[in-house]
């Protein structure tokens, strides 16, 4: 009896030890769990306050204020106000002339090109627009702008911007940075006299891209983005739903559905620049399409997508109880009834996320639309699917692999546009999955 309690105890405890041991290994999983979770969140967080620091200064520009006379003698010799005549006047002279009477004091030519340098080449179109849209504007007998003499804020170029947003320090030797002393020294003197101010820059949203950062913009990417997904939308929807619909609820199921099922799984995995290459091959070469076209990159993207498209809406069909179908059946409903009118309605809202997510996927990619041009330097915002133009990913590629310090601010602010870009995606697919959703 004594035996058998004593082993009875030694059972005890060692029960209880096993136990104690398992709970501090269900801690420690549940430790690991947190410790993961936070660290992803503080990397995210990192990543965000990055992106945030260095876009930040994308969305001021700093600016500078001239006294511009706008000489008849220059822009219009004739007086006919004719506007191809004013677009192609030398505002490049005007710009000069009014730098120069601003520093009179400056008289030797090498130290001149150095002031010239203090403004954006940039400036010379702002001046041209700003002749030709009060040109056209102007009403008969009202006294214009040709003739008068006008304070105007022009771009600073993208050295002085980056100096006085504190990105190029005074101690940093003159050797060793793109503005000189000479030139701190008049852009000391503009901020001295007023003439220098930071402007919110409206020109990144509504410009194209550019060889100077400080009149860079992504409105090009961004309507290159819109056509190249609308092409993508019309062609991947009917075709990817219409091919769910027939592999789920009309193919016999043999082995070659069960052939088709796999290429379309494998498919959804192959890397993306395959169908570039494939784009490459088919849409440039053999169907001659133009390069760099948002027709073009919307079909490569559509050859990517359609997979994707294909599982999801095949998911969401299979997600319909089948005591719908039955009970349609039932009544007397054909098969092309049971699917329109019972099994579609039900399944649009898992269909529509899926496509809204395939879309959101393709407008992230860069590697595909790399193969058909799209990464060529496009200075112009498109104006249809068949004109050269390039999306946000390829932008940001080509910025983040520019020397200039500027485009540095502008690959963070072009991220920033994209994230918030998708993040409207994915909000459009809840809130569609949402209206859309039928409770049975």
């Amino acid at each position: 009896m004594t035996d058998f309690a004593a082993r009875r105890g030694f059972d005890t405890v060692s029960q209880r030890a096993q136990l104690r041991r398992r709970h501090r290994a269900e801690r420690r999983f549940q430790f690991y769990g947190v410790a993961a979770l936070s660290a992803a969140i503080l990397f995210l967080a990192l990543l965000l306050w990055t992106i945030l620091g260095n876009a930040f200064g994308a969305f001021q520009q700093t600016m500078v204020r001239l006294p511009v006379h706008f000489a008849e003698d220059i822009i219009d010799p004739q007086g006919t106000r004719d506007i191809q005549n004013l677009g192609v006047a030398d505002y490049g002279g005007l710009l000069k002339r009014a730098i120069r009477e601003r520093f009179p004091e400056v008289t030797e030519r090498r130290v001149k090109r150095k002031l010239y340098d203090i403004v954006s080449p940039g400036a010379v179109f702002e001046l041209r627009d700003m002749v030709m849209q009060e040109t056209e504007t102007a009403g008969t007998g009202e006294i214009g702008i040709i003739g008068s003499t006008r304070n105007v804020w022009l771009t600073a170029s993208d050295d002085v911007d980056q100096f006085l947003k504190g990105r190029i320090s005074v101690e940093t030797p003159e050797a060793h940075r793109r503005i000189s002393d000479q030139q701190i020294a008049w852009v000391e003197t503009l901020v001295q006299d007023g003439a220098i101010e930071r402007h919110f820059n409206t020109r990144f949203f509504t410009g194209a891209d550019s060889r100077e950062p400080e009149i860079a913009g992504v409105g090009g990417a961004v309507v290159g983005s819109f056509l190249t997904l609308f092409v993508t939308l019309i062609l991947t929807f009917p075709i990817g739903v219409a091919a769910a619909i027939h592999l789920e609820e009309l193919a016999p199921k043999n082995r070659w559905t069960d052939l088709i099922d796999i290429n379309i799984n494998n498919l959804a995995a192959v890397p993306s620049v395959v169908f570039g290459l494939l784009g490459l091959a088919v849409f440039l070469n053999f169907f001659g399409f133009p390069r760099s076209a948002p027709v073009v990159g919307g079909m490569v993207l559509a050859l990517m997508t359609l997979p994707t498209i294909i599982i999801a809406s095949r998911t969401s069909l299979r997600a319909v109880p089948p005591s719908i179908r039955e009970a349609a059946l039932g009544i007397g409903a054909s098969r092309l009834q049971v699917i329109g009118h019972h099994v579609m309605p039900m399944a649009l809202p898992g269909m529509f996320t899926g496509t809204i997510i395939g879309m959101a996927q393709a407008l992230g990619e860069t590697a595909p639309l790399l193969m058909i041009g799209m990464v060529a330097f496009i200075a112009d915002i498109p104006g249809g699917l068949f004109e050269p133009a390039t999306v946000l990913p390829v932008q940001i590629f080509i910025w983040a692999d520019s020397p200039e310090r500027a485009f540095i601010e502008r690959t963070s602010a072009a991220i920033l546009v994209l994230l918030v870009f998708l993040a409207c995606m994915n909000l459009t697919a809840i809130i569609m999955r949402k209206k859309f959703e039928l409770k049975y």
